[in-house]
C-alpha cells in the first residue's frame, strides 16, 4: 500500500482525489495540505511514498514545496497536477525536483497512470511534453549537448546518470544497485562536477534530456 500526500488548496479537489484513490487497492491517502508550510510539515511527519502537488496554493507556488522538500533531503517522488499548460510549466516542475506533470484536464486514468509511473521510479510527461522538451533542447542556440562530458563518466556514474534521467530517486537508485544512499550522492557529486553542472536542478535537466536524446 503506497501512502499518498495530497497538496492542493481546494478541499473539494482533495476530496475528489481521495475518492479516486480509494478505488485503487495499492494507494491510500495519508495526509492533506493546502499550503507550502502545511505540506512540509506533513511530509516531515508522515513520510509519504508519493505526493500529488498543485502549482497554485493560495498565494504560494506548489513548486516551492517541491524545491524545499528536496533541499531537506525528502526523496519521495512528487507528481505535479495542475490546470496550467504543460508547455510552460512541465519543465519547470522537473527542474524543481518533481518526477512528473499532469494537467487536470487529462482525466483520472492519466493521473493514475502517472502516479504508478513515478512510484516505479519513472519520469512521467505526456508524449507532447516530452517531444517539446527534446525539440527545445536540440534547437537551442549555442547549447552544449550533455554528451560532451559523458565519456568521462565511469560505468557506474553513467548508470546513475541514466537513472536520474528516468526520474529515479536516490533511494531507488541505491536499492537498484545495492549501494548506500550516501554512495549514490557521492556519485551524483562526481557526475555534476564532470558535466559542469552548477546545481542539482541542472544535473537533473541534463540527465532527462540525455535519456530523451538516447531514445530519439
Amino acid at each position: 500500500m503506497f501512502r499518498v500526500l495530497l497538496v492542493d488548496d481546494h478541499a473539494v479537489v482533495r476530496h475528489g482525489l481521495a475518492a479516486l484513490l480509494a478505488g485503487e487497492p495499492d494507494l491510500a491517502v495519508c495526509g492533506e495540505a493546502g499550503t507550502v508550510a502545511e505540506a512540509l510539515a506533513a511530509a516531515d511527519s508522515l513520510r509519504p511514498d508519493v505526493a500529488i502537488v498543485d502549482i497554485t496554493l493560495k498565494d504560494e507556488n506548489g513548486l516551492d514545496f517541491v524545491r524545499e522538500a528536496r533541499r531537506r533531503g525528502l526523496v519521495f517522488p512528487m507528481l505535479v497536477l495542475s490546470m496550467h499548460d504543460e508547455a510552460t510549466h512541465a519543465e519547470k516542475a522537473l527542474r524543481a525536483g518533481a518526477q512528473g506533470y499532469v494537467m487536470k484536464e487529462q482525466g483520472d486514468e492519466c493521473l493514475l497512470a502517472a502516479l504508478h509511473a513515478v512510484l516505479k521510479g519513472e519520469t512521467y510527461l505526456s508524449d507532447a511534453a516530452r517531444a517539446r522538451m527534446l525539440q527545445d533542447y536540440l534547437h537551442k542556440d549555442g547549447a552544449a549537448k550533455p554528451e560532451t562530458g559523458i565519456e568521462s563518466l565511469t560505468d557506474r556514474e553513467r548508470e546513475i546518470f541514466e537513472c536520474l534521467g528516468r526520474g529515479m530517486t536516490t533511494r531507488r537508485i541505491a536499492e537498484k544497485y545495492s549501494i548506500s544512499e550516501r554512495t549514490v550522492e557521492v556519485h551524483r557529486a562526481h557526475i555534476k562536477r564532470k558535466l559542469g553542472c552548477e546545481d542539482a536542478a541542472q544535473l537533473l535537466r541534463e540527465a532527462v534530456r540525455w535519456v530523451e536524446d538516447q531514445s530519439a
